[in-house]
């Protein structure tokens, strides 16, 4: 046996079978960003999808950050080819409902996407109890370091992020961080 080639093979394989144990210790779905905590990029976009009753607002107005401060923001991308987006449409639409009264406004922005697709999609969906907003060139999926579909972001009423979340998001999970939120006061008042 030739101890040098031996030798050799082990210092290459030690730092591969190292990595590779390295990385069985992730979660691979866990994906780190760095907008918790820090303040939520503003935003003025265009509602093209109206929502519902209370939460209705008129086609072309203008949506901003800005406008909602004193009050919890709930952001949910989305996308009409986005399959997960289906699983959460429900659940997004009962807890927007949920939490009108308690001040949190709740917003899907399309992702990627045609305006006449969402528009289509929220039809097939049976509805949507929220407002939706254009974002033209994904500027603001770009802000916010969005990294696919659907993500929703959740902006405390002094424009911090304090949660975000991959992936569909259940009703469930979404009430229990919304009323963390507001019980530590920082909700709306």
């Amino acid at each position: 046996m030739n101890w040098k080639r031996a030798t050799a093979a082990t210092g290459l394989l030690l730092p591969v079978i190292g990595l590779l144990a390295f990385g069985l210790t992730r979660d691979p779905k866990a994906i780190d960003s760095p907008l918790p905590g820090k303040p939520a990029p503003d935003f003025s976009l265009r509602v093209f999808a109206t929502g519902e009753g209370d939460l209705a607002l008129p086609v072309g107005d203008t949506v901003s950050l800005a406008r909602h401060r004193g009050g919890i923001v709930v952001l949910n991308f989305w996308a009409s080819w986005c399959l997960q987006c289906r699983d959460e449409h429900l659940d997004l639409s009962n807890a927007a409902r949920a939490y009108i009264d308690r001040g949190v406004r709740f917003y899907g922005v399309l992702y990627n996407d045609q305006e006449s697709f969402g528009l289509r999609w929220i039809n097939e969906m049976g509805g949507q109890a929220y407002p939706s907003l254009l974002d033209p060139r994904t500027r603001t999926a770009i802000d916010y370091g969005l990294y696919g579909v659907p993500e929703t972001f959740l902006v405390t009423s002094d424009g911090r992020v304090a949660y975000k979340h991959i992936g569909a998001i259940s009703e469930r999970l979404l009430s229990h961080k919304l009323d963390s939120l507001l019980a530590a006061g920082t909700g709306a008042p």
